[in-house]
């Protein structure tokens, strides 16, 4: 018979000691399926501390998972699993990988349920995972907090043009075209960011269209809470040269159409003007149901028709999706 056993370190003896329970894989045993809880010295398992942490982390996340799939393939909602302490439970379950611990932990008694439903129990996922929030502001929702911090993430694809071209959708590339370049003379805040895209003396525009769904975004979600959506975009003229710059962010439905849009007025810069990177930004909020795609657009070129590659400079482009209380 197969047994699968649980490590907890006991905080409220003088001798520190680790609790075994045991749930064996076959039905036919005594109590439904439950063993009795046996107790052993921490000593007996490793003299190295980082290996026992290590090692009690592993066997958490086993007995979750397996006494969760257990209970449920054998419909033994009898009351009668263990009695865990609520501080065992919830940290065993602070081991388990977050999605386990929704679709399959949450399934397996009320007591479960309740532990996972709780704020208390993803609040210090997030403190320990180093999800921070304002203090005066906290997440209505914890665990949506959470798995919104978790899931954060550029959804452009090579918005450094370390890539060269690849991911975006050339749109118009007038003059000398579209030409990636190194950052020289002018750093961006970003230290990391290396390259860019130039426009030249006509008009140079370019895409990406970002599928939600196939980002990890189902249609039910976006509809029923409506996270923030955060644009960001880094732009530059060149110092000898006068440049305009252009960007248009949409939020699209299931057909493509727009619902919200997001587009400034052309930024224009004179020659000899001010050669710094500026940061345009916009979040969409309260945009409604429906957002299936975001287009984002930008682009630009120079004002004085100097062939080569003296119109707008653009790189380090981003959209995220986050909780509402980062902003």
């Amino acid at each position: 018979m197969k047994w699968i056993h649980c490590c907890y370190r006991s905080h409220y003896s003088s001798s520190p000691t680790v609790s075994l329970y045991l749930f064996p894989s076959s039905p036919t045993t005594p109590r439904g399926g439950l063993c009795d809880v046996a107790c052993v010295s921490v000593k007996d398992l490793s003299q190295d501390r980082m290996s026992r942490k290590r090692r009690s982390n592993h066997v958490c996340q086993l007995v979750c998972t397996e006494a969760a799939r257990w209970w449920t393939e054998h419909n033994l909602f009898t009351g009668m699993l263990p009695v865990l302490p609520l501080e065992v439970l919830e940290e065993m379950l602070l081991n388990v990988p977050p999605q386990q611990v929704v679709c399959v932990c949450r399934l397996v008694c009320r007591e479960w349920k309740e532990v996972v439903d709780s704020d208390s129990l993803w609040r210090e996922r997030c403190r320990r995972e180093g999800y921070q929030t304002y203090v005066t502001k906290l997440p209505k929702d914890w665990r949506l907090f959470y798995f919104l911090c978790k899931k954060r993430r550029n959804l452009l694809k090579n918005p450094r043009a370390d890539d060269k071209f690849k991911g975006w959708q050339i749109m118009e590339n007038g003059g000398d075209k579209w030409k990636i370049e190194s950052v020289e003379e002018v750093p961006l805040p970003d230290n990391t960011v290396q390259k860019y895209f130039a426009t030249s003396y006509s008009t140079c525009r370019k895409s990406q269209l970002i599928d939600l769904e196939k980002e990890g975004y189902r249609p039910s979600f976006m509809d029923d809470f409506q996270p923030d959506i955060i644009i960001s975009d880094w732009y530059a003229p060149r110092r000898e040269c006068g440049a305009k710059y252009e960007i248009c962010v949409e939020l699209l439905n299931h057909k493509k159409q727009p619902i919200k849009k997001f587009s400034p007025g052309t930024v224009i810069f004179q020659n000899w003007d001010d050669h710094k990177w500026n940061q345009m930004t916009h979040v969409f909020k309260n945009y409604g149901p429906g957002v299936r795609y975001i287009r984002f657009i930008h682009g630009g070129k120079d004002t004085l028709y100097w062939a080569g590659w003296y119109g707008i400079r653009v790189t380090n482009s981003s959209i995220e999706i986050c909780p509402s209380v980062d902003r």
